[in-house]
């Protein structure tokens, strides 16, 4: 498959790139995108084959520039950032990785518990400034054992922080639209309740839904007032499933113990009152990203797009919009 151009158009760090230098067969092309703006993208997308984006925004405007443009790969599960009737009229096929970032979001998404129980920033910033002191923690922190935790969307990310939750002693409970199977609950730990149940017991409510219409706000201002009160809400997912200004209202209250948030609804989240409370723990849209991970990730990318060339089928878990035959 030589004269192959595969265009990158996420600012990805060194290592990254390297990474990504590697798994790239000889004989193809490949351009990585030298800042984060559309003018960028576009110079480097209209040369393109195949396009790997992370979490660059792919509008129709950017994708009408593409006139070579075979296939798009997300190195992640989202696409919600990728106009896909555009790909679907144009031929152009989009897939993700399903499962491809599963286990460090779970790994994030424990952390934040912890993070947010223990009030992690605020006693940092403390000690650093020269206080010390174990009673606060001994008057405010929570410990995770024995607690209610409730899993919104039970997919491969909430399987795997099921998984994890396990050695924690832990009870957990889930709501997704599709039950898992009896063995998977049994062997996970795991009790199904509806959405509304689930949000009046839980101790912590973390979200592992897509961003669809069907989702969007699913936690809204009448849901966050459901929550048990001393709540905390765990969103590794994406931002637009919460109501921010409902929940921020609830933390500066104290209805809700905290929140750990790696996902906005704007990113950057520029002036969110969220950004500004001590009983939240933020970070910057990250848990998946580990270096570590990342060589399974690439492999499975540049396969996918092999599977494309060749005019071979994709895995079906993976296909977002499938890709024009004989194109």
């Amino acid at each position: 498959m030589p004269g192959v151009t595969v265009a990158v158009l996420d600012m990805f760090h060194p290592h990254i790139k390297t990474a990504v230098e590697a798994a790239i067969p000889a004989d193809w092309s490949l351009r990585f995108v030298d800042e984060n703006s559309f003018a960028a993208r576009a110079t480097l997308i209209r040369e393109a084959d195949i396009v790997f984006v992370m979490a660059a925004p792919m509008p129709k405007e950017l994708l009408a520039e593409a006139s070579r443009l075979r296939f798009i790969q997300k190195l992640g599960a989202g696409v919600d950032r990728i106009d896909l009737d555009f790909c679907r009229v144009h031929g152009i096929g989009v897939a993700r990785l399903n499962a491809g970032n599963a286990v460090p979001v779970a790994e994030h998404t424990i952390l934040l518990m912890l993070a947010t129980y223990r009030q992690l920033p605020l006693i940092d910033r403390r000690t650093r400034a020269g206080t010390w002191s174990k009673e606060d923690a001994r008057g405010t922190h929570r410990s995770l054992q024995h607690k209610k935790v409730g899993l919104v969307g039970f997919g491969a990310i909430g399987k795997e922080v099921a998984k994890r939750l396990r050695a924690f002693e832990v009870e957990v409970l889930y709501y997704d639209p599709v039950h898992a199977a009896a063995d998977v609950e049994q062997s996970l730990g795991v009790t199904y309740v509806d959405l509304d149940a689930l949000l009046r017991e839980a101790d912590i409510v973390s979200l592992h839904l897509p961003l669809m219409p069907q989702t969007a706000d699913i936690i809204d201002a009448q849901r966050i007032a459901a929550m048990k009160p001393g709540a905390v809400l765990i969103n590794c997912a994406r931002g637009g499933l919460v109501d921010e200004a409902a929940l921020a209202e609830a933390l500066k209250a104290g209805r809700l113990f905290g929140a750990g948030i790696d996902a906005f609804s704007q990113e950057p989240p520029v002036g969110s009152p969220l950004l500004e409370l001590d009983n939240t723990v933020v970070t910057s849209h990250l848990a998946g990203a580990t270096l570590d991970n990342f060589a399974v990730v690439v492999t499975r990318a540049v396969a996918n797009a092999k599977a494309v060339l060749c005019g071979e089928p994709l895995p079906a878990s993976d296909v977002a919009v499938a890709p024009a035959k004989g194109r």
